[in-house]
């Protein structure tokens, strides 16, 4: 019952139910796809990049992808803004 309880509170916090820590758990699932990507880039060239620039790559990819999203859902549904 206690293992119910606990998965439904983690459900609503990541669906947004509670908007208090809705940014936190945005932000943190963020980094941690940010460490991925990192990894990735920093594994697919090789000595070429430091991975200190693969981070920024990473960070600057995501940023883009979010800024994309945000402005085709502002484009497409002007009456939410």
């Amino acid at each position: 019952m206690m293992k119910n309880a606990y998965l439904v509170k983690l459900t609503g916090l990541i669906l947004g139910k509670n908007a208090k820590y809705s940014w936190v758990l945005s932000l943190f699932l963020a980094l941690c796809f940010n460490a991925f990507l990192a990894s990735v880039i920093y594994g697919a060239t090789g000595e070429a990049m430091t991975r200190t620039t693969a981070y920024a790559v990473g960070i600057l990819v995501l940023v883009t992808v979010s800024l994309s999203c945000y402005l085709f859902v502002v484009i497409f549904q002007p009456e939410r803004f």
